[in-house]
């Protein structure tokens, strides 16, 4: 494909990406505002923003192995058609019920969304030629990620559109997206015979990865670490996913094939992209509840002040993505973009309250390049060393495990900054010999309410929130060293100058003479 062809297609991919990122972020400053108009509970507040996220990351391997069986574009489309359905019920829903069963189908067409993007242009462009196309995909994440909350709380102060249309305004996108794929996205249909589905290993996947995703997004907000409810999750989710490497290792057509994590390269790169989801999910999810409360600004002005991260992003992606494409050398990224995220969430461990923005700036935007350098080419790395018949498995294996490590992090690091926040409280309230019973109040069950606070009190909780988010990107720096180790041991190997496509049909063309080669030495 020309360039032109190349970008054409992309559109379509684009967009659809931008959907997926948009339904997980466009919410959460509208959540409140929801909830309260539903008449719903607390725990359904967590549930309508767990519900979306289980349902992706759990069926992010599946539309991976999925895409080497059938179209790839016809995939993307039926998760795009399964994202409008889902958000036109969110949208009308009266209940919070059939808002939770919406969210459920919407994260099911954001899972293919976010795997079949990735896949798809592996498929149409070179290794040698994806980099420079890399940069795309960070900016498109990095708007999405940053304008969600902005977008969404735009809407919800918008007297005459409300929050129905936060789960509106993906709509227009997800079916241009459909459109500009039936007209510019071209792939050949594939018919491979024999398709066998593992059914039984798909449900042991998505039920363990349930359990465990239950149990960190719930634990430490409605039970404790340590407690039954705890050890039942853990103990199924375990067991559930023993017997499902168990039956993978025997099936025909696995949904992850195991025998992807001899290859040295996707073991570590799936390594570094749980760490860093761990690190940069877990560490800048927090990013705008201090904003908020510590540096008292609004929901609006705190969308704008990420902007230096999503743009130190945009710009060390597309030029590094530039640079691979024009020299073929990618390791040099990898690891100087490890090293370059671990120094800025190493700087952000030395925020404050008092903290002046033009510092802040730079720390977020040297956090962006780290990140912007790192992410997009661990995929890079591992699709270009991996048959083009497991090209849709290894990308969405580090699509999930990213995922996932986004998950145990915002959940793990969740619960530092609310007992942090509550300790840092008590010890203030306790200094100045005010009871401290008001900090605990205002250090659980959510952000304060920072304008109905007293002066004293809220310079005490503005204080709270600044060290305890400084807290979390100190706890969040060694998981960015571990990835910074973990990209060391990544072993370059040259870009392939094929389209996966090209490449499946080669190995298909080797196999099929391989096949034939004792009936000719017979003859």
């Amino acid at each position: 494909m020309s360039d032109r062809q190349i970008l054409q297609a992309m559109s379509g991919l684009m967009a659809g990406m931008f959907v997926a990122i948009l339904a997980g972020t466009v919410v959460s400053n509208a959540l409140p505002r929801i909830i309260a108009d539903l008449g719903a509970s607390q725990s359904s507040y967590t549930w309508v923003v767990t519900a979306e996220l289980l349902a992706m990351t759990a069926t992010v391997p599946l539309w991976g192995k999925l895409s080497d069986l059938y179209n790839q574009k016809l995939l993307l489309q039926l998760s795009l058609g399964m994202f409008v359905v889902g958000s036109l019920l969110a949208g009308f829903s009266h209940e919070v019920g059939l808002l939770i069963f919406s969210r459920v189908a919407q994260g099911i067409g954001a899972g293919g969304l976010t795997a079949l993007a990735q896949v798809v242009m592996a498929a149409i462009i070179p290794p040698r030629r994806l980099g420079k196309y890399s940069g795309i995909f960070g900016a498109v994440f990095a708007v999405g990620t940053v304008a969600g909350p902005l977008i969404g709380g735009v809407l919800v102060d918008t007297s005459w559109l409300g929050w129905r249309w936060c789960f509106f305004i993906g709509v227009p996108f997800a079916l241009l997206a459909i459109v500009l794929l039936q007209r510019t996205l071209k792939l050949p249909a594939i018919r491979r015979r024999d398709v066998k589905i593992d059914y039984l290993g798909a449900f042991l996947i998505v039920s363990g990865i349930c359990a465990l995703l239950i149990w960190v997004s719930l634990a430490g907000n409605r039970f404790a670490w340590a407690s039954w409810q705890t050890a039942a999750l853990t103990g199924a989710g375990v067991v559930l996913l023993a017997i499902a490497v168990y039956v993978e290792s025997r099936a025909a057509e696995p949904i992850i094939p195991l025998g992807i994590f001899r290859n040295r390269t996707v073991t570590l790169t799936t390594v570094a992209s749980l760490l860093v989801g761990v690190a940069m999910f877990g560490g800048t999810v927090f990013l705008s509840q201090y904003f908020q409360v510590s540096l008292g600004k609004s929901a609006t002005i705190a969308g704008l002040m990420s902007l230096p991260m999503v743009l130190g992003l945009l710009v060390s992606s597309t030029i590094a993505g530039q640079i691979i494409s024009a020299t073929g050398r990618w390791k040099v990224y990898l690891v100087a973009g490890a090293a370059v995220m671990t120094a800025g969430l190493a700087l952000l461990s030395t925020i404050g309250t008092d903290t002046h923005f033009a510092l802040l700036s730079l720390y977020m935007a040297i956090l962006g390049i780290g990140v912007g350098m790192l992410m997009q080419n661990l995929v890079l790395a591992a699709q270009n060393d991996v048959p083009a018949a497991e090209l849709g498995a290894a990308t969405s294996v580090l699509s999930f495990f990213r995922s996932m490590g986004g998950t145990i992090g915002t959940s793990v690091l969740g619960a530092i900054l609310a007992n942090r926040v509550t300790d840092e409280i008590t010890r203030s309230l306790a200094e100045t010999g005010t009871p401290t019973g008001t900090g605990q109040a205002a250090g659980h069950g959510g952000v304060p309410d920072m304008a109905t606070l007293p002066a004293p009190m809220r310079a005490i909780v503005e204080h709270a929130y600044g060290v305890a988010t400084a807290d979390l990107f100190l706890v969040a720096t060694p998981f960015a060293l571990l990835a910074l180790v973990a990209v060391l041991f990544v072993k370059e190997k040259p870009l392939k100058t094929t389209s996966g496509m090209e490449r499946l049909a080669e190995e298909s063309a080797t196999t099929t003479a391989g096949a034939r080669q004792p009936a000719d030495q017979v003859g």
